[in-house]
């Protein structure tokens, strides 16, 4: 395999999840109901996934117990059900840059979590530890200064859009400060709900890990809890009608490409790089959605966003590099550790192999000893 494979892989997720907020915004932008969307993305994945687990995992479905049903079904109704409209609605408010950016607070928020569930710890005397708390307080800070300050800003750089006129003029049109603080509000809990919902899939993949079964089961879950929101939320059945259009397009690539692919790929780069090794690219989706919501939406760019967003990178590299300083930390203790008790095994090997050379030499001369006296 070559050593470049990863990065291009990796590039490739980040593209993928930079198209998934630019053509869901210009959805929204259409007209289409954020909730509504939501359940079609859910039932699209359901059908893209169903199919390959019966086919591939018939055997593992069968032998789920009705406690393991109950836990994924509440495990979708966070992650999935929620997560996804919350973020949604937070799109639809604010812009498709905000989620970009916020994005790369959710392992700050992951860790947060950790540490409050005892699956973390943080030494505030050590230098990791330090780190740790000042990436959590500049994510605090880039959430603050994306809501609260607007600043400057920034004309798109291309007047004719790829969605319409009808995608650019509502892109253009600057939201109130107050929408715009729930939209950053809702955002923010959105990836808690994100982060609670990976920390505790973490612990059922201990209990079964499979997991294109879990992944299944918790997309036919979502389905059905999202059909119910947006039945509740949108009552009129004539806005459920999808056209071609560009909404069509973001319910196909958010269910098929961004569930499907990107889920692959993503488990495939974990398995090579590790988890850490994904987190590190969130920066680079952030960038890129900030050139191509402006250039393809029309969106318009606030100071506040790029600040904002440039503080929520910073405090991501900064738990990154704690928590990978902590592991570099742990390995050297392991190898000391290990080291010491490989000189003490050896220590006692070698004493083992002396001792009965000096148990044959005490008795030649005990022997020689008893030979004199009779003489």
């Amino acid at each position: 395999m070559d050593a470049k494979t990863p990065y291009i892989i990796a590039a490739i997720v980040v593209a993928i999840y930079m198209g998934m907020y630019v053509i869901s915004k210009a959805a929204f932008n259409r007209g289409m109901n954020s909730f509504v969307f939501v359940f079609y993305r859910q039932a699209a994945a359901s059908l893209l996934l169903l199919p390959i687990a019966l086919l591939l995992e018939r055997k593992n479905v069968r032998s789920m117990s009705r406690g393991l049903l109950l836990k994924l079904f509440f495990l979708a109704l966070i992650g999935s059900t929620l997560g996804l409209n919350l973020c949604n609605a937070s799109v639809t408010l604010t812009s498709a840059t905000v989620a970009s950016a916020t994005g790369n607070s959710t392992p700050v928020i992951t860790f947060c979590l950790a540490l409050l569930l005892r699956m973390e710890s943080v030494k505030l005397r050590s230098l990791p530890g330090i780190a740790k708390i000042t990436g959590v307080a500049l994510c605090l800070a880039g959430a603050l200064v994306i809501a609260c300050y607007t600043g400057a800003s920034l004309s798109p750089v291309n007047h004719h859009r790829a969605f319409g006129a009808h995608a650019a003029s509502h892109g253009s049109k600057a939201p109130s400060r107050g929408i715009w603080i729930i939209g950053t509000f809702l955002m923010f809990l959105s990836n808690v709900t994100w982060s609670l919902w990976m920390v505790l899939q973490a612990v059922i993949l201990k209990e079964y890990p499979n997991k294109m079964v879990i992944t299944t089961a918790q997309c036919l879950f979502s389905t059905v809890q999202s059909f119910v929101v947006a039945a509740v939320a949108e009552r009129d059945w004539s806005k459920w009608k999808l056209q071609l259009d560009v909404g069509l397009i973001a319910v196909a690539y958010t269910g098929f490409v961004v569930t499907g692919v990107s889920y692959y790929l993503q488990a495939w780069c974990v398995q090579i790089k590790g988890p850490v090794f994904l987190a590190f690219w969130n920066p680079l989706c952030f960038v890129l959605t900030l050139f191509c919501s402006s250039f393809f939406l029309g969106e318009i760019v606030h100071l506040g966003s790029i600040v904002g967003g440039i503080l929520l990178v910073c405090g991501l590299y900064s738990v990154l590099w704690g928590k990978s300083m902590e592991s570099r930390i742990a390995e050297i203790n392991d190898i000391t550790v290990g080291d010491v008790q490989d000189g003490k095994q050896h220590k006692n090997e070698r004493q083992q192999e002396v001792a009965p050379d000096m148990k044959e030499q005490d008795e030649k001369a005990s022997i020689n000893a008893n030979s004199a006296s009779l003489v």
